[in-house]
């Protein structure tokens, strides 16, 4: 595969697309991993920060394997207490307890011949982590409020940004079902591991949103808001880097955009400082350069250069030209300072 163009790839079931875009090494890498582990009928861990796409992959492994035709049912086992849980994924007879007024069929059972994805599952409670254990091994389950045994074809796959081996090793997860998910498991890169990509992903929602709002044109991107997408950390990774995108299309009168807003929070024309817990104001220049005075210089000027560059940042909404010239430097000199100390800043 020539590394220079980008990789795309897209199903359309039950309405939804499946895609993927990129071209960078890493991002390269984990999807040759999907795609060798998509049609072999075993459990599937994904590992990824927020916002990486970890839905999208559990999307890409069905429909990439043998169960394609067969049901891809999720769960997100963050979205509900401990209590439902159980009755989600296995369903409840009649009467099984209050408010059960008919029998009703589980995640479990949806799922029959297809894939389940239970996403943050390092979330569900011990004791459900024993049935799923036990349909894992045995492909059976009882619904709640039932004796009777029922057998599922069923692949598991699972997603978390948890550390799956921490809370095993403190017995908040079972060991046994973490061994039984993990056949593989797929890390998927940070978009800040992606930065060939940033661009790319930028261009391409981009234009989905210029289409969704009925404009002929291509917008383009300056090379001062490039600058500022490809040196920027991405805590939200793509759902940031979309959301973001988005918003500066449509925010823009134009083509081509210039202004990107990292925080859609922050007030318009500086707005009301922030307060800490006390009600003081919170400046990036805090504390006291006095504290500076008794430190050797070295250590005292890069202290001092990382708030002022902080500061600049903050007081422009991070866009770094006009951050270089509340300095007085070039924006390359400032970039340099940025580079230099931009793991402080984070």
């Amino acid at each position: 595969m020539d590394s220079h163009k980008p990789f795309l790839r897209g199903r359309i079931h039950s309405g939804s697309p499946v895609e993927a875009l990129g071209h960078s090494e890493a991002f390269l890498e984990f999807e040759e991993r999907l795609s060798r582990v998509a049609p072999v009928n075993r459990p599937v861990l994904l590992i990824g920060e927020r916002g990486t796409g970890k839905e999208l992959a559990a999307r890409r492994l069905h429909f990439l394997s043998t169960r394609w035709k067969g049901g891809l049912v999720t769960l997100n086992c963050s979205a509900l207490t401990p209590s439902l849980i159980e009755s989600e994924l296995f369903g409840y007879e009649r009467g099984a307890f209050t408010g059960a007024e008919r029998r009703r069929t589980g995640k479990f059972e949806a799922a029959d011949g297809g894939t389940l994805f239970l996403d943050e599952i390092g979330n569900i409670p011990m004791e459900v982590q024993e049935k799923i254990l036990r349909v894992v091994e045995y492909g059976t389950f009882e619904r709640v409020g039932s004796s009777e045994s029922m057998e599922v074809d069923v692949r598991i796959i699972a997603a978390t940004n948890a550390d799956l081996v921490a809370l095993a090793r403190e017995g908040r997860f079972k060991q046994d079902l973490l061994d039984r998910l993990s056949f593989e498991v797929l890390f998927l890169p940070p978009l800040r591991e992606r930065k060939g990509d940033i661009l790319l992903l930028a261009n391409h929602f981009a234009a989905r949103m210029a289409f969704e709002l009925g404009r002929e044109e291509m917008p383009q991107f300056t090379d001062g808001a490039i600058a500022e997408l490809e040196s920027y950390s991405w805590p939200g990774n793509v759902r940031e880097l979309k959301n973001l995108v988005e918003r500066a299309v449509y925010r823009s009168d134009s083509m081509s955009i210039a202004d990107i807003v990292f925080d859609p929070f922050r007030p318009p024309h500086g707005g009301h400082p922030p307060l800490n817990e006390k009600g003081r104001v919170v400046d990036a220049i805090t504390p006291s350069t006095r504290d500076l005075m008794d430190r050797p210089l070295k250590e005292a000027v890069r202290d001092l250069e990382i708030r002022l560059v902080r500061r600049a940042l903050q007081r422009t909404k991070y866009n770094q030209r006009k951050a270089a010239r509340t300095l007085g430097l070039t924006y390359h000199q400032f970039r340099g300072l940025y580079r230099k100390y931009i793991e402080d800043m984070e």
